[in-house]
């Protein structure tokens, strides 16, 4: 990766974290905290990973992203929006009603989403049928599900990654954002997923670690990924939650609430500050 076109998804990423805290905060509720640890995933994914047309969000061989954590659907509407799929200005319609931006993805109402997702484990589920069904179809699409780290507490998780290894899905890839963060605190305290690459690599999931919030590992993680035959993908990204407002990182607190006119002020001024020293 060059130095431009790392510079250019860092510009993205920052953009993608505006709408996410824009969006939020017009909404006076939501999902930052997650949003935000994977606004470089989302980033990499839709501006450089995933082969999709903003102009054609249905055809047959596009590359599939189903979002397993989907609460955290302000961070994927944040690029779908920047990617083009629908007017950024209707990010501030999250979650209000009449609105085709809901709190969760709706897959009959949102230009390039997927899968309809929510309930948590569930997602990774439905990106095993797709992966599978591709190979029925010989579609040469890939599909991608994105999980949170206390979302794999669900066993249905784990059953679906039984599903993928015997199926030798190595059209799947699964990711992980392993910001160490849940709604009710630590998830070493609530229920310890760890060692989660370990837990990965014995289902039979060829498994790559991973900075989310470094491109240049995130490109060599995609690449190795469609190098892979026989078994999935799956990437454990370590990432911060909330990352790039001070006060939303690493606080469990901004799992699920928007900010106040105070908090919503700093936010956007560290954000805006950012992409300013980004795109001098």
């Amino acid at each position: 990766m060059t130095f431009n076109e790392r510079k250019e998804l860092q510009t993205l990423a920052c953009k993608v974290r505006i709408g996410i805290v824009e969006s939020t905060n017009a909404a006076k509720c939501g999902h930052p905290g997650g949003s935000l640890s994977a606004a470089d995933v989302f980033t990499y994914l839709y501006f450089k990973e995933l082969n999709v047309d903003p102009a054609d969000p249905k055809k047959w061989d596009r590359d599939r992203f189903v979002l397993s954590k989907g609460h955290c659907a302000p961070g994927l509407y944040a690029a779908l929006a920047h990617r083009g799929f629908f007017p950024v200005e209707d990010l501030l319609t999250l979650r209000k009603i009449g609105s085709y931006l809901q709190g969760h993805p709706n897959m009959n109402s949102v230009p390039g989403v997927d899968m309809s997702t929510g309930s948590l484990g569930q997602g990774i589920s439905t990106a095993c049928g797709m992966a599978l069904a591709a190979k029925v179809q010989n579609n040469p699409c890939r599909v991608y599900t994105l999980l949170g780290d206390g979302e794999i507490q669900e066993g249905q998780v784990w059953e679906a990654c039984m599903f993928a290894s015997h199926y030798k899905l190595d059209n799947l890839c699964v990711i992980i954002d392993n910001n160490g963060l849940q709604i009710d605190g630590n998830i070493a305290d609530v229920m310890s997923p760890y060692p989660i690459v370990d837990k990965l690599q014995a289902f039979g999931l060829h498994t790559i670690a991973v900075d989310g919030h470094n491109f240049d590992e995130l490109e060599a993680a995609f690449a190795e990924a469609r190098t892979i035959k026989g078994q999935p993908t799956a990437i454990v990204m370590t990432t911060t939650k909330g990352k790039g407002v001070s006060f939303m990182e690493n606080n469990a607190g901004w799992h699920g609430k928007s900010t106040n006119p105070a908090e919503f002020e700093i936010a956007m001024g560290e954000l805006k500050a950012a992409l300013a020293e980004l795109e001098a």
